[in-house]
């Protein structure tokens, strides 16, 4: 029963499929949904590089005793990848101006693909020589008959986001995983809010909570990224609705107006403030102006021009008089993330002449079994009353690629707590992976140190593990010294 309905399911698929042909404007429109995201432009690169293998393919089986050359039968289908000899079928892939002929064959496909079966051997198979394919990119296409023929799986960033597409349309579910995989591997702020785009429209549930832990910590430097501008309204209006976005209000309206901007050039508009605001519509009232500081409106939304004169007063009444009017804008301000502190000293303490900073590097390395965002560091401050401290901060990967630096000042009471020093953005880093923490502090007086460390410690759902770093001129180690918390979300 289980198989007969698969079939059923499959046979469905390709009969929508036939029907996408006889409108080939909506394919088209599929295929440009995903081309105008710079993740799944295809580079001229991967298409040569296919066609290469096809020539190859056919350059190798000139004799007819080739199939004595090649010792498995992974090894001989591969061969049939691309390639002319015995092809049954073949396709027209790409849009009009773009497309190229592929062969194919008809059983190889049929085993590596149910809605292919369904086109071939179904009960709705349909005997044609050629079928044209205008909604999937060559390069795609190719790359999801290479893991259908050779059970390999070549992903790039340039054809990752198309050969997702097509591995969905045909139902090849274990190359769709591999693609979601390697877009959860790629994942950062620069292409957060294009990705959260797109696995909304694949229906990948995982890769959109990837996305929106990623533009929450890192939200304004998501929210200023190239790609923010290429989202769909829908994209927007959730982003826009996200009560923990890790963002200024201010960064948020600057987010929307370039959005808007970009909108406007798609809909060969002016891009003036009036239609900014027609194609924002109703989002603008989304973004928390009131919740702005009154300088910020004053000397900035309120001469921008995007706010008409009678929302302008209102909202200057609402920051200032006693009976507030009522506005459209959400007036709370956003939530944000918590952030975490995870802690590796079990006690601290100070001793006269210990523990002094003369510029030298404390440093400690750490590794985490989870994706988490790096927001700074807690430090110890002066064990001899209240002092200040010139401080740089510093996050590395391993193999010395600098991540994060911020060179700040913090004041310390005297008191044995630890003082929150933060970087400009919250840094991302990877799971299992070790990641070199240093700072470097100028100032007279001795410190607190912290004593009795924790190779592993335990924050929430996260696991972090300590190692000396070769980097520590000025005593910290495991056991000892500065740094002792790490603050972050996750």
């Amino acid at each position: 029963r289980f198989s007969r309905f698969v079939s059923s399911m499959a046979a469905f698929v390709y009969f929508l499929l036939l029907a996408s042909e006889f409108r080939s404007s909506s394919a088209i429109i599929d295929i440009t949904i995903i081309k105008r995201f710079k993740l799944a432009s295809i580079s001229p690169t991967a298409v040569q590089q296919y066609q290469q293998q096809n020539f190859s393919n056919n350059n190798n089986i000139q004799g007819c005793n080739w199939q004595g050359l090649y010792p498995t039968i992974r090894e001989r289908n591969a061969v049939m990848f691309n390639n002319e000899l015995m092809a049954d079928i073949h396709f027209v892939v790409g849009p009009p101006g773009g497309t190229q002929r592929v062969p194919g064959h008809k059983y190889v496909l049929a085993v590596g693909s149910s809605v292919f079966h369904a086109m071939f051997y179904g009960e709705l198979a349909e005997d044609k020589d050629e079928i044209r394919i205008p909604d999937v990119e060559p390069a795609s296409f190719l790359a999801m008959l290479k893991y259908i023929y050779c059970d390999e799986i070549d992903l790039c960033a340039d054809t990752v986001l198309a050969t997702l597409y097509a591995a969905k349309k045909y139902i090849v579910p274990h190359l769709a995983r591999a693609c979601v995989n390697f877009l959860e591997t790629s994942l950062s702020a620069r292409n957060a809010c294009v990705l959260l785009s797109q696995s909304c429209l694949f229906e990948e549930p995982d890769l959109t909570q990837r996305c929106w832990e990623v533009i929450d910590a890192q939200a304004e430097l998501a929210l200023r990224s190239e790609g923010f501008c290429d989202i769909d309204a829908q994209t927007l209006e959730s982003i826009l609705r996200r009560e923990t976005l890790n963002a200024k209000e201010m960064v948020v309206l600057e987010a929307a107006l370039s959005w808007a901007e970009a909108e406007c050039h798609r809909q060969e508009l002016q891009p003036s403030i009036e239609n900014k605001r027609l194609v924002l519509g109703k989002n603008i009232y989304l973004i928390r102006i009131p919740a702005m500081a009154l300088d910020d409106f004053a000397n900035g939304v309120a001469q921008s021009g995007v706010l008409t004169l009678n929302e302008t007063n209102d909202i200057f009444l609402w920051y200032t008089a006693a009976k507030k009017p009522e506005l459209k804008f959400v007036c709370k301000p956003r939530k944000g993330l918590t952030p975490q502190r995870c802690h590796r000293f079990q006690s601290c303490a100070y001793r006269s002449n210990q523990w002094r900073y003369r510029g030298r590097c404390d440093s400690i390395q750490f590794a985490v079994d989870k994706r988490v965002f790096i927001a700074g560091f807690g430090l110890y401050g002066s064990s001899c009353g209240s002092a200040e401290y010139q401080t740089k901060i510093e996050l590395k990967r391993q193999g010395s690629v600098t991540l994060g630096v911020a060179i700040n000042k913090y004041f310390s009471d005297g008191s044995s707590n630890t003082f929150p020093v933060f970087f400009e953005h919250p840094v991302q880093i990877e799971p299992d992976t070790f990641y070199t923490a240093s700072v470097v502090l100028d100032g007279n007086e001795l410190s607190y140190f912290g004593q009795e460390g924790m190779t592993e410690v335990q924050c929430g759902k996260v696991t972090f593990q300590f190692q000396c770093s070769s980097d520590s001129t000025n005593g910290t180690g495991v056991q000892g010294g500065q740094i002792p918390e790490l603050i972050f979300y996750a």
